[in-house]
């Protein structure tokens, strides 16, 4: 593990940008080839997202780019089995995880905030918790990877292949965007990649432990998160 992040010269914005439409026109049911462009157009420069519900898109990635940074956002808030999953990813496959810490801890935050601020302010949480340190941490790159699906909510419907992360100011590339779940699942099992037991019960998206319930059948992947209030997002993707 290390907590040091991209050390690739930065191309410019025009640069990136002109990237990021080279991608778009890339073929978004090959997702093995948008791993491949990504891993060749962004050299030392590419880093990968992963919550750890499996490691599926570590594992995808560095095919072509052995020892790629995956970025695992340490909220202090996991679950166990979440842990144990990054573990595994880190020691089984081909990578590099660097665990992306907020300023506080979590005592820190409770002693400044008061303490479960995640159910008094879940967005405020997110932003100190998720939103600043990935933030800080993807300032060292020049393109990140993502696994967001089309299929998982209604507010990931239009998610690109490939575009130029106006928040960010990086490339960002969503490979599995037109994947199902049963097609990570399916590919975890064929290459015998970590998966996170949480998703054989009843969690298809996982986040931190109190912000995330069970889904019940029928419901969309994502309505076990801030279950009971409006927000479906952390706001990292939208």
């Amino acid at each position: 593990m290390t907590t040091d992040s991209g050390t690739g010269t930065k191309r410019s914005e025009e640069e990136l940008r002109a990237l990021a439409a080279e991608g778009s026109l890339l073929d978004d049911t090959d997702a093995l080839a948008v791993a491949r462009w990504a891993a060749e157009t962004f050299p030392g420069t590419l880093a990968v997202a992963c919550s750890m519900a499996e490691g599926v898109l570590p594992h995808l990635v560095s095919q072509h780019a052995p020892g790629v940074d995956v970025l695992f956002l340490e909220t202090g808030y996991h679950f166990a089995d979440t842990l144990g999953t990054r573990a595994r990813v880190a020691d089984e496959l081909d990578v590099t995880v660097v665990d992306v810490l907020p300023e506080l801890t979590v005592a820190e935050q409770d002693a400044k905030f008061g303490p479960s601020l995640h159910d008094r302010d879940p967005a405020l949480c997110c932003a100190m918790r998720k939103m600043e340190p990935l933030a800080r941490t993807l300032a060292g790159y020049e393109a990140w990877v993502t696994g967001v699906r089309r299929d998982e909510a209604p507010t990931r419907t239009h998610t690109p292949l490939v575009t130029f992360d106006e928040k960010h100011g990086l490339v960002k590339v969503n490979p599995l965007v037109t994947w199902s779940l049963d097609d990570v699942t399916a590919y975890a099992t064929e290459h015998s990649v970590p998966v996170n037991l949480l998703m054989f019960d009843g969690y298809p998206s996982i986040g931190c432990e109190p912000c995330t319930r069970r889904v019940a059948p029928g419901e969309d992947a994502r309505a076990g998160r801030w279950s009971g209030l409006a927000k479906t997002e952390c706001g990292i993707h939208t």
